[in-house]
């Protein structure tokens, strides 16, 4: 059935509402935008839905929804493990409480527990709940980071992990079994509840998260003392974060906490923000006036899901709010956290740092110096969870910390994906303990420079969308992987990993061996003087992205050295 047929069966159908075929039929007379809603089915991918909201078959909306719940039904009731419930949270955009009610009463209707949160929570107490409920399964209804367009469903398994080879094949199989609307189940909440099925959870569960993270302090009278005077601006950018962080950061002694008021309220539209992501400085505009108004020290953001942070830190010598990456700040965490734990004696022998391919390459520096063990995954934090597990499963190895570029990481094993929010506790600990030696952040941050090189990172994306963008995103790739490239701007290329043929190529030698990694649609380019390229097609969004690092002799040189990569590799790719 071609998109004119599919779109036709949408207006007609008995199967859909009046209300989606009135949407429909406004834009009857624009093929351009008929073709981009039903060219393809919106694809349940290896983490679940991720789309823009409306009517169509290319778009998330209640059927598309429907579709992907009763295909998860199915394969849990497959498993045998309806018992042990789902649970389920969402985030501040449209149509997400919505979506979260649906997806819960479609459960109820095939037998399946669920435990759906009150009201809005972070994707990391998702998690968190997942592992403390005993579930089969969580489900996250965001869309992360993305424009206020885009709505999206994250599929967790029992470890509070997302799901991974093979399970996510077997998912996603199920939910294309699923060949009709007809066949989603239905019930009501008020028939679910009398089954004992639907159950809501609340702040009980925020009161175990939040003790967990509260543990995790490693030195709490130093926050208590300087909490006094540090002073922190916090915005959740319209999104979950403040369910919890401004009283996480109070508990734990911080007395100077100021929320930026005008994103302080969850709002699917994000009226202040065009792109509700941390990684976009532009998202730090309201916090930045309000932290020179009251001369803070830190500057936090978190994205709608609350499971990335981005951070502005002041540098009183230029009184400038200095902007850290994805991998600064992480790094900064892992520093102090790790250097605290060795000085402690509390710092696990068989220890492990895990990190990403996209990731700088300072991690490796970092886990050597505290004879860690630097464990290397693809892109993505499932990834990272599926190592965790691995971990606990065979007792063989402690994990100590874990992060992606993409502005996230994981204290602690407590959950299975990145957490925003500890993150905002961990930074800000360890914002109190430089400041009793006299330090900003933004001096621990030149000092983990000076002891350990200049390493410096950039992304790229370059947006594509609609059939014909997604089709150009895979002529890219293709042309990349037939390319010889053997050099990249001034660097010669070592090594070429094409990780979807499981391949490694020695470009000196020409030996070929394998990545030992997954199957990924990812290139990554190994070229002299510790610099590196990567290239890869979004997961989540309609962009290739590139990735890039360097290490330099000081800022001015790993500025240039990574400005000219940046440039080189993109002439390159396009």
């Amino acid at each position: 059935m071609n998109y004119l047929e599919e779109y036709k069966k949408w207006c007609e159908s008995l199967e859909f509402d009046e209300e989606t075929k009135k949407e429909l039929l406004a834009i009857k007379d624009d093929e351009k935008e008929i073709e981009d809603r039903f060219y393809q089915e919106l694809e349940f991918g290896t983490a679940g839905l991720r789309g823009v909201i409306g009517a169509g078959t290319n778009r998330m909306n209640k059927y598309t929804v429907g579709k992907a719940t009763q295909g998860l039904a199915n394969y849990i009731i497959e498993q045998g493990t309806q018992e042990k419930g789902v649970a389920i949270s969402y985030d501040s955009r449209r149509m997400s409480k919505e979506f979260s009610l649906q997806t819960a009463l479609i459960l109820n209707a095939n037998g399946i527990k669920t435990y759906l949160f009150e009201n809005l929570r972070p994707v990391p107490e998702l998690s968190f709940a997942v592992r403390n409920l005993k579930c089969t399964a969580g489900i996250m209804i965001t869309a992360s980071h993305n424009p206020p367009k885009y709505n999206g469903y994250k599929v967790y398994w029992d470890d509070g992990s997302q799901i991974v080879a093979p399970r996510d094949k077997d998912i996603i199989a199920k939910v294309r079994a699923v060949e009709s609307y007809s066949e989603i189940k239905e019930t009501t909440r008020e028939k679910a509840e009398q089954q004992g099925l639907f159950n809501i959870i609340g702040k009980e569960m925020d009161d175990k998260y939040l003790g967990v993270l509260k543990d995790k302090v490693i030195n709490p009278e130093i926050v208590k003392e300087q909490g006094k005077t540090l002073k922190v601006v916090y915005t959740p950018l319209h999104g979950t974060g403040n369910t919890i962080a401004e009283r996480l950061l109070n508990e734990i002694g911080l007395e100077n906490v100021y929320v930026v008021p005008e994103q302080k309220d969850p709002d699917g539209n994000f009226p202040t923000v065009s792109y509700p992501n941390p990684e976009d400085k532009k998202a730090f505009k309201l916090a930045l006036e309000l932290a020179d108004k009251k001369d803070a020290d830190v500057v936090l953001a978190t994205d709608p899901d609350a499971d990335r942070l981005g951070i502005f830190a002041k540098d009183t010598k230029t009184g400038k709010y200095m902007e850290y990456t994805g991998n600064m700040s992480a790094l900064l965490i892992a520093e102090y956290r790790i250097s605290q734990m060795k000085e402690k004696g509390i710092l696990p022998k068989d220890g492990m740092f895990i990190t990403t391919v996209v990731s700088s390459e300072l991690a490796k520096a970092i886990s050597k110096n505290y004879n860690l063990e630097c464990i290397e995954v693809l892109t993505g934090f499932k990834n990272i969870g599926a190592i965790m597990k691995k971990a606990d499963e065979t007792k063989d190895k402690t994990y100590v910390f874990g992060f992606e570029e993409s502005y996230g990481c994981l204290i602690g094993d407590y959950a299975r994906d990145k957490d925003g929010i500890a993150a905002v506790m961990a930074l800000c600990e360890a914002a109190c303990y430089y400041k009793s030696k006299g330090k900003t952040l933004w001096d621990a941050m030149n000092d983990i420079y000076e002891k350990y090189g200049y390493y410096k990172e950039a992304q790229v994306s370059i947006v594509m969308e609609g059939a014909e963008g997604a089709q150009k995103i895979k002529d890219m790739m293709t042309n990349m992987r037939n390319k010889p490239v053997e050099k990249i701007g001034k660097y010669k290329v070592l090594t070429f990993k094409d990780i979807d043929r499981d391949i490694v190529k020695n470009m000196e030698t020409g030996e070929i061996t394998k990545t030992g990694l997954p199957q990924s649609n990812v290139l990554y380019y190994e070229l002299e003087n510790n610099s590196w390229c990567c290239v890869r097609p979004s997961g989540t969004e309609p962009k290739i992205k590139l990735y890039m690092g360097i290490k330099g002799n000081n800022h001015e040189d790993a500025n240039a050295k990574l400005e000219d990569l940046k440039q080189a590799m993109t002439e390159i790719v396009k």
